[in-house]
């Protein structure tokens, strides 16, 4: 077959065309002989763009594509389907980045011109020795699994539950909620945080589409797209969730008292508890770490005493395989280590608290039943004064906003001014950011209700007498002030959650640079990951609020179910595929891949298709070259260099 190679430039409006001159790069292709057809066009993505490839597909005037354009990641596979549906093959298309590796990074525009220039004859180049690929089709498992039981893991569950499918809900703490279960209040309407939540949490409970897995976590998840084995480690809890009534017995008869996690370390819980009283599944929980039978063996009192012998000391972990066509990671975010911020005091003074202890400290099910106490001393205190950005927007601690800060200061602001009428309440803060619908509104009523807002960063808090001493410089009076305080508490952002951080390497999924699973594409593929079938959502992607979360969940819950729903899935034609005769079975590439998608069999390497991600791995450590991966052939990359550097003339 000859080559007929059509070259299709776009402009991207001004992001290309505004520092490239397309035209040029169009003229300068065509001069090609392998060239019968070289365009340029405003928008190569657009209905009409596509038409045109199509038309000259059709007509039979071009076999090859090379759209120099955006970058693959954002539109490679809108255009293989145009190219396939127009009858060639998708392996004959190929796409040149000249909008973020050369418009965006190139100042001068003769420079910017002439690199776009090789770029697309580089993808030429790749283009006409390219191998047709075939695209299969996989079947999937019609069942979910969710990582992680907060706002955003329930929300999820439930929509894939009410669309007919099986969820298995996977929590590493003993009860589901999240850190929403544990707020008083949300913004900016005031409504009561578990009222909203706990129908949330007792109808995934009930629903026969969902099992809960508490106290559990995600060893390994091996399989491909479509189709993973997982298995779980389900922790015991050493209480019979079925025998367990809740009487408080155990709880009042053990000796042990420790620091409450669950209330911010402000209030104590006994080495057998409840989290919280509406804590799901309802049934006390033993802490081995803190439970004097785990520690000497010298106690089992709680187990003596337990009237429905729902206490059992000597369970053991289980280990659970479950078989799933999709995965939801929604593992969530925990609030910054304040203790890091060694110049505000938290950790040395027990009056500077967090904004999440604050949160339990006005909960009814919290340390001091709801009433506004100082932690030091008991009493109601009077002067309070918050510190933004008190870990976030610092490039010592975290360098991102962290999204809610501000609107969780103006919500506890206002409830001190609601409950102590002659409370004096200071905000000190870089920006006050409310973007959204009534959060502006919130902070004109707080403002109004006497709370004083303090432009500048406070530089220390120390103790004098019985009272506190916050620094401050006052940008807008030009002056520093010394603020007296009974209680500061600090905005201390948000970061990756434990589990975040752990089961990246556990899905083998990207990251930010701050330890938040990384989407496909910010824009469009929201939810999406480098890996097909597993989804992103709430605050593993990154910090923000409830109904963000909520959102994002839906969409991820969506964009599962679509896939299981269907049925099937497709396999991208990028896979890795082994040259038999020169492979000598040495299992170099069975140790690297990442996704355990090659095996060994006879002594020859084999590649499972359906998990093979096409990453390349595979094909830089053999020492043979017997590993090829289709599109991207030792050939076609050799060829594309040699387009890339040769001499314009």
């Amino acid at each position: 077959m000859d080559v007929k190679v059509g070259i299709y430039v776009c402009h991207c409006g001004k992001n290309i065309a505004g520092k490239v001159d397309v035209v040029k790069v169009a003229n300068e292709l065509r001069k090609d002989p392998r060239v019968s057809v070289s365009r340029h066009y405003f928008f190569m993505c657009s209905s009409s763009g596509q038409e045109i490839i199509k038309r000259d597909i059709e007509a039979g005037r071009v076999n090859r594509i090379v759209v120099a354009a955006c970058s693959p990641k954002l539109h490679e596979p809108l255009f293989r389907r145009v190219v396939s549906e127009a009858g060639l093959n998708p392996g004959y298309y190929e796409q040149a980045n000249i909008r973020e590796l050369v418009s965006w990074s190139t100042e001068d525009p003769e420079k910017a011109t002439e690199k776009a220039i090789r770029y697309t004859r580089a993808a030429l180049e790749k283009v006409v020795s390219a191998q047709p690929i075939e695209v299969k089709e996989v079947p999937v498992n019609r069942e979910a699994l969710v990582i992680g039981g907060g706002v955003a893991g329930l929300t999820a569950a439930l929509d894939l539950a009410e669309k007919g499918i099986r969820v298995h809900l996977v929590e590493k703490k003993p009860t589901i909620g999240g850190m929403m279960a544990l707020f008083d209040r949300v913004f900016p309407t005031g409504d009561c945080s578990l009222c909203i939540l706990t129908p949330m949490m007792a109808e995934a409970e009930a629903h026969p589409n969902i099992t809960i897995y508490t106290n559990s976590e995600v060893l390994d998840v091996s399989g491909s797209v479509g189709n993973f084995r997982v298995r779980v480690r389900k922790d015991a809890r050493y209480v019979d969730l079925e025998k367990c009534v809740t009487c408080d017995t155990c709880s009042k008869e053990c000796p042990v008292e420790v620091p409450n996690e669950w209330d911010a370390y402000l209030g104590t819980r006994k080495a057998i508890y409840i989290p919280y009283p509406q804590a799901v599944p309802r049934a006390y929980v033993v802490d081995p770490d803190s439970c004097l039978y785990f520690r000497d063996g010298s106690c089992r009192r709680c187990e003596e005493v337990c009237p429905t012998k729902a206490i059992n000391l000597d369970q053991e972990p289980e280990i659970l395989e479950l078989e799933v066509g999709a995965i939801i990671v929604a593992t969530g975010m925990k609030e910054y280590n304040a203790s890091n911020l060694k110049n505000y005091g938290y950790g040395k003074y027990q009056d500077v608290i967090t904004q999440f202890g604050f949160e339990r400290l006005v909960n009814v099910t919290g340390p001091t039943q709801g009433e506004i106490r100082r932690p030091s001393d008991g009493r109601v205190p009077k002067r309070f004064v918050f510190i933004q950005c008190a870990g976030s927007r610092d490039v010592n601690h975290n360098p991102y906003c962290s999204n809610v800060c501000c609107m969780v200061t103006l919500k506890q602001a206002e409830i001190i001014r609601s409950e102590i009428p002659d409370s004096q309440v200071y905000v000190c803060y870089i920006d006050m950011r409310t973007p959204k619908r009534g959060f502006e509104e919130m902070y004109a009523r707080v403002r109004q209700e006497g709370v004083t807002f303090i432009r500048g960063k406070p530089g220390e808090v120390r103790r004098e007498g019985d009272h506190l001493i916050v620094e401050v410089f006052d940008e807008t009076l030009g002056k520093k002030l010394m603020l007296e305080a009974d209680m500061v508490i600090l905005a201390a952002g948000l970061s990756p959650s434990d589990g975040t951080i752990g089961i990246k390497e556990v899905l083998n999924v990207g990251a930010d640079s701050y330890g938040f699973l990384q989407e496909l594409h910010p824009k469009l593929k929201p939810v999406q990951t480098s890996r097909p079938s597993i989804f992103i959502c709430g605050g593993a992607q990154g910090p923000k609020d409830i109904p963000d979360s909520v959102t994002q969940a839906k969409a991820a819950a969506s964009e599962a179910s679509a896939l299981l729903i269907r049925g099937k899935v497709e396999i991208p034609g990028e896979r890795a595929y082994v040259k038999p005769e020169l492979c000598t079975g040495c299992g170099a590439c069975v140790e690297e891949c990442p996704f355990q998608a090659i095996e060994l069999v006879e002594g020859k390497a084999r590649v499972i298709e359906a998990a093979c991600a096409g990453c390349g791995i595979c094909q830089g450590v053999c020492p043979k070259g017997a590993i090829e991966r289709r599109l991207y052939t030792g050939e076609e990359v050799l060829n594309q260099v040699d387009g890339l550097l040769e001499v314009i003339g």
